[in-house]
């Protein structure tokens, strides 16, 4: 997917209602997990499983994904972590 077209979101836009759900591509494109919610000035992660099910929740810092909409309109982000990153590191508990 070619991002340089996207547009990017405004620090305002970062809330829950419009960032939960929203896919993460990380290295190569490739998806490495959906937005499950914020906590604080971090971003909780679902990182692998199928569906939800199986799924390991990551936290990583905000600054660390870039979050845009699509042509349709869809939210995503993109970052430099890679899946096999993420799900090193430790699980996070709310």
């Amino acid at each position: 997917m070619d991002h340089t077209h996207h547009i990017r979101l405004s620090g305002n836009e970062l809330t829950s209602d419009i960032l939960d759900g929203a896919t993460i591509y990380g290295a190569d494109d490739e998806k490495v997990g959906t937005v499950s919610h914020l906590h604080g000035s971090q971003v909780v992660i679902d990182v692998g499983g199928f569906l939800g099910i199986g799924a390991k929740p990551v936290a990583v810092p905000a600054d660390q994904l870039d979050f845009m909409r699509d042509e349709t309109g869809d939210v995503h982000a993109v970052t430099t972590w890679t899946k096999a990153q993420l799900k090193d590191i430790p699980e996070h508990q709310d």
